[in-house]
């Protein structure tokens, strides 16, 4: 598992990268089991009113959370392609320039 992090304007998106041979999430919508990649990570935007106030680049912002959409990738390369592209869309939905992004990625074992 590779656990893909963005960082930018004082706060940080993490996102979940199952490779294959590794249980990814299994419930409505998600992808089909037999691919190799399975990414899930948070969607979100900005909101005039209601959402969850959130601290981004000294500023308060309200934003909004989507149900995680899981998506799967034949290929690794692909995947992180994917991945990096989705956190750097999630932080210009709520105004950071995704050219300011760091991405790192992350591997998490399991016990």
């Amino acid at each position: 598992m590779l656990l893909v992090e963005g960082s930018a304007g004082g706060t940080t998106l993490t996102g979940t990268l199952y490779e294959r041979g590794e249980d990814a999430p299994s419930f409505e919508g998600a992808p089909d089991e037999d691919a190799a990649y399975v990414w899930v990570c948070d969607e979100f935007y900005t909101v005039e009113s209601g959402g969850v106030t959130q601290e981004i680049g000294g500023e308060e912002v309200q934003v909004a959370f989507e149900s995680p959409m899981p998506r799967g990738f034949d290929t690794r390369e692909r995947a992180l392609e994917a991945a990096r592209e989705h956190v750097r869309t999630q932080f210009a939905r709520v105004g950071v320039d995704p050219e300011t992004v760091e991405i790192s990625v992350v591997r998490e074992y399991e016990a």
